[in-house]
């Protein structure tokens, strides 16, 4: 179990702290907003009404005990005060979240490790999953490399992973094989698939975009390329 702490309790916040929550982690929730505070109560450990853009109010929570913080505030001002203070305070984790390319950009200049931009983020998926037949989620794990949840057609049921050659062919891996009654991590190459399992594909963002083309193409004509 590890120890959370989300600043700004709106929907991206809440949404966050209940998943953490749900996953066994020890939650701290954290808003200016009572009523917030109040309604979020039963899906974290712990919630506290506070000004967290004060020094002494993060002090007082002992922010930089936490493995990570997330700054769910959506106001610019707020969440670059919350991020300054947090680094200062030696917080190990700060994932902040940005209305705006340049939001985004003042926020890691300010220390955060990590920026989430979960409106644009949540259209570009919407998007992906309604334009790629196979793919069920696009995960960008870094600005380099991403995760994507596909399920296997026709065109590669019945093959080993060894016969797919996904590595050599697109430069994917495949991390894990999703079948009705088990789940194999780290398949290895004589695993074979069949149509409707699901599978874990890891590598460069560019050649897992291109790699969905294929998906794609693959869908209408029924054989990979």
């Amino acid at each position: 179990m590890k120890e959370f702490a989300v600043l700004g309790l709106g929907r991206f916040g809440t949404a966050v702290a209940k998943a953490l929550f749900e996953q066994g982690h020890f939650v701290l929730g954290v808003d200016t907003d009572e009523s917030k505070v109040a309604a979020i109560s039963q899906w974290c450990s712990k919630t506290v009404r506070a000004d967290v853009t004060e020094e002494e109010a993060l002090r007082a929570l002992a922010i930089w005990e936490y493995d990570a913080v997330v700054v769910a505030m959506g106001n610019l001002q707020s969440s670059l005060m919350t991020t300054i203070l947090l680094k200062e305070l030696g917080t190990r984790y700060v994932i902040a979240k940005a209305a705006s390319d340049i939001h985004g950009k003042v926020l890691r200049k300010v220390g955060a490790d990590r920026v989430v931009f979960p409106e644009r983020d949540m259209g570009i998926r919407v998007a992906r999953n309604l334009t790629a037949f196979r793919v069920m989620d696009h995960l960008e794990v870094s600005p380099e490399f991403g995760l994507v949840e596909l399920t296997v057609g026709r065109e590669m049921a019945g093959k080993t992973l060894r016969q797919l050659n996904l590595r050599a062919r697109y430069g994917i891996n495949v991390l894990m094989v999703k079948k009705s009654d088990e789940v194999k991590y780290l398949p290895l190459a004589d695993e074979v698939v069949a149509e409707g399992d699901v599978l874990v594909v890891g590598g460069r963002n560019e050649a897992l975009a291109k790699f969905e083309r294929v998906l794609d193409e693959a869908a209408r004509t029924g054989h990979l390329p």
